[in-house]
């Protein structure tokens, strides 16, 4: 039932982007797209948790947005005459989250999503406007927690943690109930037949009870990939969507390729991880990783790319046009070209309890989640890139102490000068050189840190419970079997990097060389931070993304 006295809950963001009034021409040029009905009080335009989700733009009457909360609703937004419907899971295909209904008679224009994604690609004024608004819809129901998922967990469990990057960085709203200072818990508890053993639980979609979800349950529970033929054959398959996958995918799509991104976890790669990069051009102010993934990710789709979320690379098929990607649901998805690029990981000290502390008092990123749970502490971050030192700098503003361990003897040859300043500038960090971690002491979460200063040959024991490890970089390479040549550390070799003698080996069938970034497979690229040589650089991973599309369109061409 709607509520008796609706008031709009309030909301922070630029309310005339978020909910602009169009003009009449603007209004006309959308109508071209779609066709006019009229509406009742109390037709319903969209139904939370629909899988067809249409745009509507209101011309006479009123459309409210409400979301299902309990035994009753709560308001979120009142559209009027010139406004429109809709967030960003129009543009990604997505389950609506929330309910549209026309509380005035009146009329609507209805687009379906196929064609809202032919008029924002083609009318750069009303896709401006439409995509903002979008955004920042999708801001505010995040901010509010305004989803179809709720969350119960520790914060000292490693499964909430994951749940809640997941969520996080694949932009889906959710509410959370911590089962340590929540006082009406048990009733939860008791309502869903949930023990506390089950923790993390997750409730999707009102009625779905999942214990300790595995992210691809997760996906496939929300519906993210619903919307995705994953048979047809594609013009290119892009496998990973850090900043590089997301730039060939961007490019792409826009040049009028059949693109499908797969992603394992969460689009952004390593840099989606990172709180603030300030070296990126455009952005002298800084943008964090997930603010710049997000915008990628939503730019991707708005071109026509589908993106696989949750659903590993498990194998690459290279024998025979068009190649198959393998995915980890068991489907095989066939390509005429293939860009790689699932990236690099960090690599991982051999220590022996490492595994059982990840999540809980070991990170392998520095975001708002993780800063939140080591205020007030002492915490050590373990690297001296660049992503280790915009770590420390952000886990300084509200750390007590924040320790770097570097196994060299200073920042100067692996880490941004303006960095280096700002470490050596603040007083809440401390810089240990030829410092390892050699041991880690705790029972369910991280308890104790022993370090090693190498010159001495010391051995210290802190009480800190907060670890973060920045270390050296792995390929994500394992999927590729033999499929191409890679060099001693595991990095894939592409264009002049790769020797004759290795193109006769790989049986390289053409009278061309490969190209800049080609692997010693034709139409097969490598871009970002798995390709051997890769300068470890978001703008870099961008710049190759973008490149190897050119190389993809001489490829299909030949």
């Amino acid at each position: 039932m709607p509520l008796s006295t609706p008031e709009p809950l309030t909301l922070t963001a630029r309310i005339s982007q978020m909910f602009p009034v169009l003009t009449p021409a603007q209004i006309a040029r959308i109508a071209v797209h779609g066709h006019a009905r009229s509406i009742q009080p109390g037709d319903v335009l969209v139904q939370a948790g629909a899988e067809v989700v249409p745009f509507f733009v209101v011309t006479a009457g009123q459309v409210e947005i409400v979301r299902p909360s309990g035994a009753g609703e709560d308001l979120i937004a009142v559209h009027d005459p010139g406004q429109f419907t809709g967030e960003v899971q129009l543009i990604s295909g997505r389950r609506a989250l929330v309910t549209a209904r026309a509380s005035k008679a009146g009329g609507v224009i209805e687009l379906d999503r196929e064609h809202l994604l032919a008029l924002v690609q083609t009318d750069s004024e009303l896709s401006e406007i439409i995509m903002r608004a979008f955004i920042l819809r999708r801001v505010e129901l995040i901010a509010h927690g305004f989803g179809d998922v709720v969350l119960m967990g520790s914060n000292n469990c490693s499964g909430t943690l994951r749940i809640k990057e997941f969520l996080t960085r694949n932009g889906h709203p959710y509410s959370y109930v911590d089962l340590d200072h929540d006082a009406d818990v048990q009733a939860l508890l008791d309502r869903f037949q949930v023990a506390a053993g089950d923790i993390p639980v997750l409730i999707c979609g009102g009625n779905v009870v999942l214990r300790n979800p595995a992210n691809q349950q997760i996906a496939d529970c929300l519906g993210f990939n619903n919307a995705i033929d994953q048979t047809q054959i594609r013009d290119l398959v892009i496998v990973g969507a850090g900043p590089s996958g997301l730039a060939a995918a961007v490019y792409a799509a826009s040049e009028g390729l059949d693109v499908l991104v797969i992603e394992a976890n969460a689009p952004g790669g390593q840099a989606g991880s990172s709180s603030k990069i300030e070296n990126y051009l455009g952005f002298p102010t800084g943008i964090s990783g997930q603010a710049l993934a997000a915008r990628a990710y939503t730019q991707a789709q708005k071109f026509g790319a589908q993106i696989i979320i949750a659903h590993r690379a498990a194998r690459l098929s290279c024998d025979r046009k068009p190649y198959t990607v393998e995915v980890s649901n068991g489907l095989r998805v066939p390509a005429r070209a293939v860009i790689i690029a699932t990236g690099a990981e960090y690599r991982k000290p051999a220590l022996d309890n490492l595994s059982s502390f990840e999540g809980a008092g070991v990170y392998y990123g520095a975001t708002f989640m993780e800063a939140q749970l080591c205020t007030g502490e002492e915490v050590i971050v373990v690297g001296g890139g660049n992503s280790a030192g915009q770590a420390a700098v952000f886990l300084a503003q509200t750390a007590k102490r924040v320790h770097v361990l570097i196994r060299s003897d200073g920042l100067a040859a692996s880490m941004s000068r303006y960095l280096i300043r700002r470490i050596e500038d603040n007083p809440a960090i401390v810089l240990h050189t030829q410092t390892t971690i050699v041991a880690l002491e705790g029972s369910q979460h991280l308890e104790r840190v022993r370090w090693q200063e190498r010159r001495s040959g010391d051995v210290e024991t802190q009480a800190i419970r907060h670890v973060f490890l920045m270390t050296g970089a792995a390929p994500n390479a394992q999927w590729l079997g033999g499929c191409v040549v890679r060099d001693d550390k595991g990095f894939i070799k592409t264009g002049p990097d790769l020797s004759a003698d290795e193109l006769a080996a790989a049986h390289w069938p053409l009278g061309r060389a490969p190209h800049l970034l080609e692997t010693s497979v034709p139409g097969m690229f490598a871009a970002g931070d798995i390709r051997a040589g890769n300068i470890k650089r978001v703008a870099s991973a961008v710049g190759e993304g973008s490149i190897s599309v050119s190389f993809v369109h001489q490829v299909l061409h030949e």
